[in-house]
């Protein structure tokens, strides 16, 4: 047991719904003492930063409900339960955008938001890009947006780009032009 550990003393569901799960546990705390932590189950994601052959990076706009405002993402989608995040990435770029790309790479994961929730983002670099058609879920609604790396630059500025992991996905991308690869 780490120094910092909370032991678990109850656990409770609270909401269970198509995405998410919330749960309320009391903790006792390396002092002793007892607290309450809300906290967010998530099956997992990955999003996916796709360069065609002109250097320009692919993104989705669409709405999001908790902003009330479309935004710029890149393409992204939760991982179904034993899904391979390989799989999702190529199945969710597709989906969203109509590219295949004839390397997909896993450069990082990182969690979300882990004050909270235990959301892991698998992010990816996808690179020979065939076009196809786009095929989003029912109720997803996307448009196709493809950027330079000073758009996209402009498109954060403005608040566009206002997401963690597309956010991220830029200074990689960045940081892989000023290495020159």
């Amino acid at each position: 047991m780490s120094r910092f550990e909370e032991k678990t003393l109850h656990s409770k569901t609270i909401f269970e719904g198509r995405v998410i799960r919330v749960q309320l546990d009391t903790v006792e705390l390396p002092n002793g003492n007892t607290s309450t932590r809300e906290l967010v189950m998530h099956s997992g994601a990955v999003a996916v930063m796709a360069i065609n052959s002109e250097n320009r990076m692919v993104f989705v706009r669409q709405y999001r409900k908790p902003l009330e405002r479309e935004i710029l993402e890149i393409p992204a989608g939760k991982l179904e339960p034993g899904e391979d995040p390989d799989d999702c990435a190529r199945r969710e770029m597709e989906e969203e955008t109509g590219y295949q790309a004839a390397t997909l790479k896993k450069v990082s994961s990182f969690y979300t938001s882990p004050g909270f929730a235990d959301e892991i983002l698998y992010l990816y670099e996808g690179t020979g890009l065939t076009e196809g058609e786009a095929r989003p879920d029912e109720d997803e609604f996307v448009e196709r947006v493809e950027l330079t790396l000073e758009e996209a630059f402009w498109a954060m500025e403005a608040g566009e780009i206002c997401d963690a992991k597309t956010v991220a996905a830029l200074y990689w991308w960045k940081s892989k032009v000023l290495e020159g690869k």
